[in-house]
């Protein structure tokens, strides 16, 4: 899938206007402070119903308006056409539309605009909390299992009962024994299509990132929470004191990681910034496979700022496997020319020149 046409209004400091992208190749420059991010993030929002810039959407809406509103047309892998419109406001609502009708989650808008970022935060997918890889591992499950979303739902219906009563201690025996129970269960049906998912994640991994660095001591394994050799239920009869202590379940998925080592040591603490960015590069650009396989569809991939921490033959190395993937990409960076550089001649590009919040076509790569 890919956008087609895109409606911006009150969006940070976006002149209100609409885009027409490329199906492909999208490249957005101009100087720092004139607009460029904010196109992504507007997608973004469009995408996920929240910002990658900040956990609070009040700074995306323009000083003087009362709420952001993003409008796209997306074209289906079948070739069908999808609206999309999500309109946040300064006290907090947000309204969702698919195809004119209001939506029940944000989940509705990643399963018809899937999206991938990749920006100069992206470290923090090796460096940051397991949290945050749990939340790249979920979303691929999501994309490529339809019966994720319900069992994740179950899932964390059974973890807050658990902790609630870990809490206040108001459950009689037998309705705690069916608890740990439901999340017990919940627990290995999670755990089994992550496993499932990690299985098919490693090779086309591996594949993509032997494109871009040389890294063979590299290894991804995955950590589903709780020890591998006992059951959670017997997990959480012998960490039930521990729990109540605290306040909360200890093990189970909520706790799941992925591990990146070289050798024995994580993977942050050995590579540099530029061949973390790789690592993350190839790891999204994997994902984006596993989607197209699986939906018959395509990412739509957010890159900004594509020459922060890698020179001119990583760019091209990278761009080379956005290609590949024949999707819809929008790349931002302050040089058009070292933008352009590195396509191959058959790609369609176009250019578009952001400066002070304007977004002009500057036609397609020379």
């Amino acid at each position: 899938m890919s956008l087609i046409r895109l409606n911006l209004t009150a969006i940070r400091n976006l002149q209100a206007q609409e885009l027409t992208p490329s199906p492909r190749i999208n490249l957005l420059h101009g100087d720092n402070g004139s607009g460029k991010t904010s196109v992504l993030e507007a997608i973004h929002l469009l995408g996920l119903a929240r910002s990658f810039r900040s956990t609070r959407l009040t700074p995306v809406i323009q000083h003087d308006q009362e709420r952001a509103v993003v409008f796209g047309l997306v074209q289906l892998a079948d070739g069908r056409q999808s609206s999309l419109g999500i309109a946040r406001e300064r006290n907090g609502n947000c309204q969702i539309r698919i195809d004119g009708q209001n939506a029940r989650s944000a989940a509705q808008l990643a399963e018809v605009l899937p999206l991938q970022l990749i920006n100069p935060d992206s470290f923090r997918l090796l460096e940051g909390a397991p949290k945050i890889r749990r939340q790249f591992l979920d979303w691929g499950v999501f994309h490529v299992e339809p019966r994720f979303l319900a069992a994740w739902q179950r899932l964390q219906a059974a973890l807050r009962q658990r902790n609630s009563w870990l809490r206040h201690g108001r459950i009689d025996p037998a309705a705690q024994a069916a608890w740990d129970r439901e999340l017990a269960l919940a627990s290995e049906v999670i755990d089994e299509y992550r496993r499932a998912y990690i299985q098919a994640l490693k090779p086309v991994f591996e594949r993509t990132l032997a494109q871009l660095v040389e890294l063979p001591e590299l290894t991804l394994s995955y950590y589903r929470g709780w020890d591998r050799e006992r059951s959670l239920d017997e997990v959480l009869a012998a960490s039930l004191l521990r729990d109540q202590q605290l306040g909360h379940t200890q093990a189970g998925p909520q706790r799941a990681d992925l591990r990146l080592r070289i050798g024995s040591h994580n993977a942050a603490d050995i590579l540099s910034r530029g061949q973390q960015k790789l690592v993350v590069c190839a790891l999204r650009i994997a994902q984006g496979h596993l989607v197209n396989q699986a939906k018959h569809g395509q990412c739509v991939y957010l890159v900004d700022d594509l020459p922060s921490e890698l020179d001119e033959q990583h760019r091209h190395a990278l761009c080379r496997l956005l290609e590949d993937l024949d999707c819809q990409v929008f790349i931002t960076g302050v040089d058009g020319a070292t933008l352009k550089d590195g396509w191959r001649t058959d790609t369609p590009v176009a250019m578009f020149h952001v400066e002070h919040g304007r977004i002009e076509y500057s036609g397609v790569k020379a």
